[in-house]
């Protein structure tokens, strides 16, 4: 456990990428089985201990330390597990050695809700404060130290000398502490056997176009859909059993909430897609131009994170892939082949998938990059981000490759907001007010119209920038609700934002799409931001 907190503390001082690559390669090469592969498992996210909670913490706390001394240092601090880690009681006299890694990980395993605060202290008791910041991180899974799954996997890949290509053929379909993933590449063991078994592969993704101009004899354009990104996997086992599943673009399995689409794959593949619900044809949806047949997000996000989804919504709010490419029909690997084949592929196949639940995203024609550009500007389509520009001969490769893919979202849509109220951000953020909830105008503030909160946003704005902000957030607070603080009205953000939404679950009765601050309108009196009339103006029809 030692030589694992020790890895934590140094790497949440680091802000080099390749620094803290270095470190946990060079953890990964000397620490022995188990412990290395919990360590992995805890850096990605792949660990979860039920019985242990944020608040199974703070409860700690609570009784160990005076309650509003905790609420003060932990407001001031803006993380638990430093906090308490700080503020731990030191016991005196330590009993016993800490415990490894491997025992640690087998105590939070057998916790429960009712032996969680009786034994949790007793491993905290062993440790100083290193570890015990160690501790709480790993057993509440709330990492946030600037290490990505992506940035570890690279990591585990550079320590063994292996690319990361392959690390992540293999990675979906392997559990922690990654035994035979370690064997193979640590020790020269055959690959692991993970045939038979549905797992996710990285995707291709794509860079902003920005300034770029690219010839339209070199590439096909796509609508970029406004979903979730998904991956639909189906194998069948040795024992001629299909095993079908869902995968967002992160690999978390989303099987389970989108259960109509398990038993629509005919055939083993996995396919790369645009996951949306049914909704009424929009905008210019029965031409060939926009494609339509989708809802907008907000749609969709009524049945993000549902546990078990019901008869009702199954009805009211379908779900169906729009598909965009082929990695493996059939046993054929198509990844390695261009854009162009993998596309013909795609077409062929689609024709003997159930058009219920699949379509397939239809390839844009236009003359030239100017006529693009037009159409681009022209669609307003709720479930529309804007384009995808594809090299034709683009073989499919994970991640990001200059050159092959590009994103070209339309314009977003600008209105002038007030900052209502600021809450602490988290890792690197924990000590600066950096997520911002912001307000319109009900009406005429020169007659004495309320603001409505309308959006929440953490991006937007430089270091300096925050620097600024977080000071004018303490000068100018007004009253605390736990970790939020309200602040006077007297500043104004122009925020963007790609559509807008009736929303019953928002007091305006309006939700952004990703809102992001555009700049900061220091110059601008709050009763000239927009009224909530503006933002209703631009839902989407």
């Amino acid at each position: 456990m030692k030589a694992f907190s020790n890895l934590l503390d140094t790497l949440v001082y680091t802000t080099s990428r390749n620094r803290k690559l270095a470190l946990i390669a060079e953890y990964l090469r000397e620490t022995p089985d188990p412990d290395r592969g919990w360590a992995l498992g805890a850096l990605t996210g792949e660990l979860d201990f039920p019985a242990v909670k944020s608040s199974t913490v703070r409860n700690l706390m609570k009784d160990r330390v005076d309650p509003v001394l905790w609420t003060l240092s932990r407001d001031f601090v803006g993380d638990t597990a430093e906090t308490a880690s700080l503020l731990w009681p030191e016991s005196g006299a330590v009993e016993g050695n800490p415990a490894s890694l491997s025992e640690t990980v087998e105590m939070l395993s057998s916790l429960n809700r009712n032996t969680a605060p009786k034994e949790l202290p007793k491993l905290l008791d062993r440790l100083d404060a290193n570890g015990r910041f160690a501790l709480i991180k790993l057993a509440t899974g709330g990492m946030r130290i600037g290490v990505s799954a992506r940035l570890a996997k690279t990591a585990f890949a550079q320590a063994f000398d292996v690319a990361v290509e392959e690390v992540e053929e293999y990675w979906h379909a392997l559990a922690p502490p990654y035994d035979s993933l370690f064997a193979w590449a640590g020790k020269g063991e055959a690959p692991p056997d993970v045939s038979g078994t549905p797992r996710f592969r990285p995707f291709m993704l794509a860079h902003p176009l920005e300034e770029t101009v690219v010839d339209l004899a070199d590439y096909a354009a796509e609508w970029k859909w406004d979903g979730i990104r998904v991956q639909l996997v189906r194998v069948t086992d040795a024992d001629g059993q299909p095993h079908t599943r869902l995968y967002s673009r992160s690999g978390d399995d989303i099987s389970a909430t989108f259960p109509e689409l398990l038993d629509k794959l005919p055939m083993d593949a996995v396919l790369d897609g645009e996951l949306l619900v049914r909704g009424d044809v929009q905008g210019g949806a029965e031409n060939d131009e926009t494609q339509g047949g989708a809802a907008s997000f907000n749609a969709l996000q009524q049945r993000l994170g549902r546990k078990t989804v019901s008869k009702k919504m199954l009805a009211e709010a379908p779900a169906f892939v729009r598909l965009y490419d082929a990695l493996i029909v059939e046993d054929e690997d198509l990844r390695e082949k261009p854009w162009t084949e993998r596309r013909a592929a795609l077409e062929k196949l689609v024709t003997r998938l159930p058009a219920s639940h699949f379509d397939l995203s239809t390839v844009v024609e236009a003359k030239d990059f100017d006529e693009l550009a037009k159409i681009r500007e022209g669609s307003r389509d709720a479930a529309i981000e804007g384009l995808m520009l594809k090299r034709r001969d683009s073989p499919y490769i994970a991640g990001r490759r200059v050159g092959y893919w590009y994103k070209w979202k339309r314009d977003p849509l600008l209105v002038d907001c007030v900052l209502m109220y600021a809450q602490r951000g988290s890792g690197k953020r924990s000590s600066f007010y950096s997520d911002y909830t912001f307000g319109c105008w009900d009406g005429d503030p020169d007659k004495g119209a309320e603001l409505l909160p309308v959006g929440k946003a953490y991006s937007g704005f430089t270091d300096a920038e925050l620097k600024k902000l977080d000071r004018i957030v303490r000068r100018t607070t007004v009253n605390r609700f736990g970790p939020v603080r309200e602040v006077e009205r007297t500043l104004v953000f122009e925020v963007a934002f790609d559509s807008v939404h009736a929303s019953k679950r928002h007091k305006s009765g309006l939700a952004m799409r990703f809102p992001r601050i555009h700049r900061i309108r220091w110059d601008k009196p709050v009763h000239e931001a927009d009224r909530i009339e503006t933002l209703r103006a631009m839902i989407a029809d």
